[in-house]
């Protein structure tokens, strides 16, 4: 998959990639979380040629709304690369009318033999059930340039019973270059698994339905 920038991104409550989690924190702030999954799906798009991955990462949280974190996992979808990882920053609070926001920073960083490194940015606004959000690329090891290429997607988030929750999910991918997709997905969350149903509009095997099981385990820091 060419994994290029976003630009309107409305990121899930539940977040429709298989890698969602409740973070437990014992240290104010600071918390961890590891994840095995059958596929790693990025918006839409298998990150691992349809193979299993493990994914790990640790987040800070302060009181005024700044965080900051670092995510990785094995991926392969371009020649040379065995690995991602993400690097991340921003600001989210919530207003008193109920309305969240939130802005920040992501780099995308991989193998450097593989030389797809790039960089977003993202604003992304929540109400209730519902997650609206924006990301546009900044820069790519490819020659991308400032919001060349844009994603939006929309995301809802159902409590069915007290510990069961379904999300659905709907995103379109555009592509300064042509290869513009949409992508959407269930998916049903129970405790630390998440079982997702995802497909996309891409002609050919990349826009097959993809079945995920993940499980993730959070950690007191």
């Amino acid at each position: 998959m060419k994994k290029t920038y976003i630009s309107l991104a409305l990121t899930s409550i539940i977040a429709s990639s298989a890698f969602v989690s409740t973070q437990t924190m014992a240290v104010e702030g600071l918390s961890a979380n590891a994840s095995v999954t059958n596929n790693y799906l990025w918006r839409g798009v298998t990150q691992t040629t349809n193979a299993a991955a493990v994914s790990g990462g640790i987040d800070y949280e302060d009181k005024s709304g700044f965080y900051a974190g670092a995510w990785t996992s094995n991926a392969d979808w371009a020649p040379n690369m065995s690995y991602e990882l993400d690097l991340y920053g921003g600001f989210s609070n919530e207003l008193s009318n109920g309305i969240g926001y939130d802005v920040g920073f992501i780099y995308y960083n991989y193998d450097n033999s593989a030389n797809t490194d790039f960089s977003e940015v993202y604003a992304n606004i929540s109400w209730k059930f519902l997650t609206v959000g924006y990301a546009t690329l900044i820069d790519s090891d490819s020659g991308g340039e400032f919001a060349d290429d844009t994603y939006i997607s929309a995301d809802a988030a159902f409590e069915l019973t007290s510990d069961i929750i379904l999300g659905l999910h709907i995103g379109t991918y555009d592509f300064s270059a042509g290869g513009d997709y949409i992508e959407y997905s269930v998916n049903i969350s129970k405790d630390n698994f998440t079982f997702t149903l995802a497909d996309t509009d891409i002609d050919g095997t990349g826009g097959d339905v993809n079945i995920t099981v993940s499980y993730t385990v959070d950690f007191d820091l």
